[in-house]
């Protein structure tokens, strides 16, 4: 069993004022006079009332956020079956109009290069250039459901390109250009894209990547596009090439400055499943489904308000990147960033935030890991602006927990958060009501209804670990898989496991404080002499000492068991010793289980991870037990693969 112990160190709570200006709070004041009820700022009591009561709850939060479009007379359309279920089916909103919702001088976006390039475009000016690409966009012939991708670093003219998109009612899918032309066409090739958006180059990590060069061979395996549209990473340097140029576009296209709105389904994007087990799959999510999530989570979560700040560090292939272009929902301004986190050095992000006054600053939990590991200290920034860090796409340990508070900001809502592409949003996330202890995400999504199973389908009493579940339908569910037929790929991701219940596939345990732990994906999961264990309960431990920079565990098939093996990635001039690996084992064995204690702990050169900094355990996995893997275009780095392969052990 974990050392809850640890787990359990309060570490922050908000004071009065804050929770008096909250949007939780004036929500929650709203529900109680309409409903005369009381919650007394437990968010307990909120969210049970939000979950046995979805069609008022989902209907006050479209009121209060001021959702614009037509909201119809139906919230939930019912159906026997889990995701036939219908969220406002006769509701009638346009998705970028919902975005753009000021036209006044103040920055709506910012956007940083590794570089050092720096741009900003007003809320006048994006809506100027939206209306432009949207014109230029249906004079091409295109029409509501046409795909429009994008092979593109995070830009301005990116999030110009999306929400010129689907203005029109056409259906966005990027990802981002780190990915080879093997991996793009094993994405957009699925969708059969007609207009593809791209950029000339990117930086990363001090080189120059070509991206043009590429084109040319996605073009051949892609025929369904017919236009390729460019912009340049650097406005200053001119280049002649053969395709639109997007400012020429901008220079020449009158403004449509109408807002068609779409059914509340209506597709927005498409998202793509890691790629790591075969062909990714293609999760459409919905405009409305997408829209009312993702602003439920930054403004009653996140407390995300208008004129504030909000940044997020990820790529335009990984979903924060869309939960963070609906930050303009609120009324907030976005900052962007393209490049490596820690070039030229490792307080490149940290610098951004105090120069710029970020309100909401998020990473993913590698990031936080690396600072932490490198001893970074904060203290000469000014971050007096900052209230909020999200951290996702790993659990956070509650020593990264621990160093936020002590060496990047005291008084800051730390707020771990977890769901996923599927929902591109939260199942569990931070909330201003609740403290904040270490390595625990406060509570469930708001209307969300939760629940941990054990494999046999069955709720499981507190503090124990299983499935995560949802049992009653939720907006943001995925419309469908694109090209997939009587929904059989659907079907099989979310509701083979259990019967008509959402199956998440992370597994996770609710503490005494009504947080929860994640211990990692389910899939990924340990079972050493039948005993099941989660690889984030010996990361935890792991990463706790100075010597390891990171770890990755798995299981190998071994005498007709399960025997666990962890590789360590040392930091410089560090061994791995006889001592340290005693060490190792003894720490894992006393605030875990002797269950828990790897069989062979074995130091490797690097971690292979997927583009959005995950770590990829279950590739290494299939290697050690003699698997085909499928793909390996989803890496950030395959090379890191062939030490394993070579391994014999």
């Amino acid at each position: 069993m974990l050392n809850i112990k640890m787990e359990n160190k309060f570490l922050w709570t908000a004071d009065e004022r804050r929770k008096k200006n909250s949007h939780i709070k004036k929500f929650s004041e709203k529900i109680c006079q309409k409903y005369k009820i009381n919650f007394n700022d437990n968010f307990n009591k909120i969210y049970n009332w939000s979950i046995e009561n979805p069609e008022d709850f989902w209907s006050e939060y479209w009121d209060y956020s001021n959702i614009i479009g037509n909201k119809g007379q139906k919230v939930i359309s019912r159906d026997k079956v889990f995701y036939r279920n219908k969220f406002f089916k006769d509701a009638k909103i346009n998705f970028a109009e919902n975005l753009l919702i000021k036209n006044n001088d103040d920055i709506a976006i910012h956007s940083l290069k590794e570089n050092g390039l720096n741009e900003s475009i007003t809320w006048k000016q994006l809506r100027i250039n939206v209306f432009k690409i949207s014109a230029f966009l249906k004079q091409t012939g295109l029409v509501k459901n046409d795909r429009i991708a994008g092979y593109v670093p995070n830009t301005i003219e990116t999030v110009v390109s999306f929400l010129a998109t689907v203005k029109n009612g056409c259906i966005w899918s990027s990802c981002s250009p780190d990915f080879g032309v093997q991996g793009v066409v094993d994405r957009f090739e699925q969708i059969e894209p007609k207009v593809l958006f791209t950029c000339d180059y990117y930086i990363y990590n001090g080189k120059k990547i070509n991206i043009l060069d590429r084109i040319p061979e996605i073009l051949k395996k892609i025929p369904s596009i017919k236009k390729v549209i460019i912009f340049r990473y650097n406005k200053t340097e001119t280049k002649n090439y053969d395709y639109e140029k997007f400012e020429d576009i901008l220079y020449k296209t009158d403004q449509d400055i109408s807002f068609e709105r779409y059914e509340f389904n209506h597709p927005v994007y498409i998202l793509y499943s890691s790629g790591t087990t075969g062909v990714p799959k293609c999760i459409v999510h919905g405009a409305g489904n997408a829209l009312i999530e993702q602003k439920k989570e930054l403004s009653i979560h996140c407390d995300v308000k208008d004129n504030d700040r909000v940044f997020y560090f990820t790529t335009t292939g990984w979903m924060m990147w869309n939960w963070q272009i609906a930050s303009l929902s609120c009324g907030a301004s976005i900052y962007l960033y393209d490049g490596s986190p820690f070039y030229p050095k490792v307080d490149t992000l940290i610098k951004y935030c105090s120069k710029k006054k970020f309100t909401l600053f998020g990473v993913g939990a590698k990031y936080i890991d690396h600072l932490k590991n490198v001893k970074f200290n904060a203290s000469q920034f000014d971050l007096n602006n900052l209230k909020t860090i999200t951290s996702t796409g790993s659990p956070l340990s509650s020593e990264s927990f621990e160093y936020v508070y002590k060496y990047i900001k005291k008084d800051v809502h730390l707020s771990s958060i977890s769901g996923g592409t599927d929902i591109v949003g939260c199942l569990v996330i931070g909330n201003i009501f609740q403290p904040v202890y270490a390595g625990e995400i406060q509570s469930p999504s708001l209307g969300i209804e939760i629940d941990i199973f054990d494999d046999d389908g069955n709720s499981i009493s507190h503090f124990k670990k299983g499935e995560l579940v949802v049992k009653q339908p939720f907006p943001s569910m995925p419309v469908k898989f694109w090209n997939d037929i009587n929904d059989t790929k659907f079907k099989s991701a979310y509701f083979e496991k259990f019967n008509n219940i959402w199956y998440h596939a992370d597994y996770i345990q609710q503490t005494k404080n009504n947080g929860y732990i994640i211990y990692g994906r389910s899939d990924a999961t340990l079972n050493p002499g039948g005993v099941r264990i989660g690889t984030a309960e010996i990361y935890r431990q792991v990463e706790g000492f100075d010597e390891i920079m990171e770890a990755l565990v798995v299981g190998q098939n071994h005498d007709n068991d399960i025997r666990v093996v962890l590789f360590v990635k040392l930091k410089e001039q560090n061994i791995l010793s006889d001592e340290l690996i005693h060490k190792i084992k003894f720490k894992i064995k006393k605030n875990c289980s002797p269950r828990h204690v790897p069989k062979i702990i074995i130091d490797c050169p690097d971690i292979p991870r997927t583009k959005s900094g995950k770590i990829v355990e279950i590739a290494v996995r299939k290697i050690l037990n003699k698997e085909k893997i499928n793909n390996i275009e989803a890496l950030a780095n395959p090379e890191a693969l062939s030490f394993f392969k070579k391994l014999k052990i």
